[in-house]
């Protein structure tokens, strides 16, 4: 019986958006989209990978008219679309996914490696960028919305022979990202900002194939040798005249390099599957706190310093760091005020970010104001809100200290937010 359907029924806060394509009696092969995409950039190698797979596209959520169901993490995401594949019947598949889509299925390969019969990555990396760059590509969504990410998406994803000879296919990639929900995109961003599997590569124990755009700046040739050189099955494939988008800008070459790759790894889907639990995936997050300080208490130093980073950016903390000779003030710093009191879950990061502008805005204190509203963007808060923060101050702190604040918080709010040219 041949399929050919998208999903009717509205997905769950489990589950995601989908379409399937192909004999329902053929092995799986599902496919993950990279961020600002939907399940449509892998159309153009549907006729060919139907011919022998069940192939079942996802969309993320916010993305392609999906429901605004932002996750927290990869793995949350991979989590989804495990519950998805669930409601499907399909425990054992082929995977291929770009860019974010190909961390899903580095997280899947690690935490549920019983499910994925083999593994391509496209445009992928174990780490992508910084935390601070992702961190900072959601400060400027909250502030612009999308358009600046819509203006920047061609060069991004396209070499510039291809998008100056295939306008409509440029116009029709911008939509994608003018469509999607900028909530979901920011919080996309975040989970990439703290995905990091660098550590865990040499566990993936299926064939892979790390497929790369030779003209890829975003995620390029040595992102994917670092893939290469970690995993134990892997092979390279460069795809000349291609940048991040391969799928949609070399077709065929793709599409013709997932087939040689996934011919006679089609997963056996005879008989039940029983799944074990899923362990957890290696991701940048503060390690375990090996030395106790006093009487047996947890040294809180490194869960400080790494809640520091996330705060305020790696930049900023290297400066200080380093501005501190003797790291005296700065352990005291880190340990204390990150460690001890920023880290207490009586108060989220935004009330605390309300808090610290206050206090800064009675002190005075212009520099430290203008790292924090940094930090408070980070953090979620509108430059309307950090604006009616400082007017809100000026009333109990003086007003001439909430002219002065008003002025280093506008100024702060424009360098943090400003497009990318």
């Amino acid at each position: 019986m041949w399929e050919r359907k998208r999903v009717s029924e509205t997905p769950t806060n489990t589950t995601l958006q989908y379409r399937v394509d192909g004999r329902d009696d053929a092995p799986v092969l599902v496919l993950g989209p990279s961020l600002g995409t939907t399940f449509h950039m892998w159309d153009r190698q549907i006729p060919e990978l139907t011919k022998d797979w069940r192939v079942v596209r996802f969309d993320l959520p916010g993305h392609g008219g999906a429901p605004t169901q932002p996750f927290s993490s990869v793995a949350e995401l991979g989590d989804r679309l495990l519950a998805t594949l669930d409601t499907l019947g399909v425990q054992r598949f082929g995977y291929a996914g770009c860019s974010l889509g190909g961390a899903v299925g580095l997280d899947l390969a690690l935490r549920a490696p019983h499910r994925i019969a083999s593994l391509a990555l496209v445009a992928a990396s174990p780490r992508f960028g910084t935390a601070d760059e992702f961190r900072q590509r959601g400060v400027v969504v909250r502030a612009n919305g999308l358009e600046p990410m819509a203006r920047t998406a061609p060069e991004q994803w396209f070499t510039p022979v291809f998008a100056g000879a295939q306008p409509a296919i440029v116009d029709w990639a911008v939509q994608m990202v003018r469509t999607t929900d900028p909530t979901c995109y920011v919080a996309a961003c975040e989970a990439l900002a703290v995905f990091d599997v660098r550590a865990a590569l040499d566990r993936i124990g299926v064939p892979v194939l790390v497929l790369v755009g030779s003209e890829d700046q975003v995620t390029g040739p040595a992102e994917a040798r670092t893939l290469v050189a970690g995993i134990p099955d892997a092979r390279l494939a460069v795809v000349p005249g291609a940048s991040h988008l391969a799928p949609v800008e070399q077709p065929a070459a793709v599409t013709d390099l997932l087939l040689e790759h996934l011919a006679g790894t089609a997963p056996d889907t005879s008989g039940p599957l029983t799944l074990p639990p899923l362990p957890a995936v290696p991701v940048a997050e503060p390690a375990p706190l090996a030395e106790p300080a006093d009487e047996g208490r947890p040294d809180p130093y490194e869960r400080g310093l790494a809640l520091r980073r996330e705060v305020l950016g790696d930049a900023h903390v290297d400066r200080a760091l380093a501005d501190d000779p003797d790291g005296d003030f700065q352990d005291l710093l880190t340990r204390y005020a990150w460690g001890e009191v920023w880290s207490r879950e009586a108060l989220d990061r935004r009330t605390r970010s309300v808090v610290t502008l206050t206090a800064l805005v009675a002190g005075g204190h212009r520099e430290a104001l203008a790292d924090h509203t940094r930090a408070a963007l980070r953090n979620g808060l509108s430059a309307a809100e950090l604006r009616e923060i400082v007017l809100h101050a000026g009333v109990y702190c003086g007003f001439p200290a909430a002219e002065t604040a008003l002025r280093v918080v506008a100024r702060a709010v424009e360098e943090e937010t400003r497009p990318p040219a």
